[in-house]
């Protein structure tokens, strides 16, 4: 029998008249991950050192500029990027190419990268009947540096989950290229050439997290 996943839980934000009762209700919970809306350092300060991690939704413009900060505090496991509130914000139009997103994508994808932490979370593609729409948003995401996609209906959550996880032949070239690292390193040499390519650090590092993405369970939240 698989173990069951503990839930994620999205409270509500900081400074509304739910946010103490909610934190009250979610420490009685076993929970994977807390999700907090409208997050700033303030914001996840505000909940407090101890806890589950915390996927911190950037969806103000205030939340955007400070998005490293945020991936920075202690307790934030990812950032998870909010169109709506923040399109509205900011004036968005949408486009059907996606582009009013992209500094704020590159953004967030730069600050957890600054920060050491996961990849981001994408925002949510809000038709849930458009699978095809979907995985060419998630795969536009996933080339900018995202590690998976916020869903709103069940239906959602397999097709992030085969865009973000990293296929057979991703697989089998970063398992090649740790194992002629790993090689190299028992043998003394700095670098090692595999393919008649020469495989150093940030190649080496590249095909670990695939490695890791392809172990992980679920891309979709």
């Amino acid at each position: 029998m698989s173990r069951l996943r503990p839930p994620v839980v999205r409270v509500n934000g900081a400074g509304t008249p739910w946010f103490e009762d909610d934190l009250a209700a979610a420490r009685e919970l076993p929970l994977e991950a807390l999700v907090l809306p409208k997050a700033t350092p303030d914001a996840v300060a505000a909940l407090g050192p101890d806890g589950p991690p915390v996927i911190a939704i950037v969806e103000t413009a205030q939340g955007l500029r400070l998005a490293y900060e945020t991936a920075s505090s202690p307790r934030v496991a990812a950032l998870l990027l909010g169109a709506a509130d923040l399109g509205a914000e900011l004036g968005w139009e949408p486009r059907p190419d996606g582009l009013e997103l992209v500094y704020a994508r590159s953004k967030v994808v730069a600050d957890s990268a600054a920060a050491g932490i996961r990849g981001p979370f994408d925002v949510v593609h809000v038709d849930t009947r458009d699978d095809a729409g979907l995985e060419a948003a998630a795969r536009f995401a996933r080339s900018l540096g995202f590690r998976g996609k916020a869903c709103i209906h069940p239906a959602q959550v397999p097709i992030v989950n085969r865009v973000f996880r990293p296929d057979a032949d991703s697989v089998a070239w970063a398992e090649r290229v740790v194992e002629a690292a790993e090689t190299g390193g028992r043998e003394g040499r700095g670098a090692v050439a595999l393919d008649g390519e020469m495989i150093d650090a940030p190649i080496v590092d590249r095909a670990r997290k695939i490695l890791s993405d392809a172990k992980g369970a679920t891309h979709g939240h």
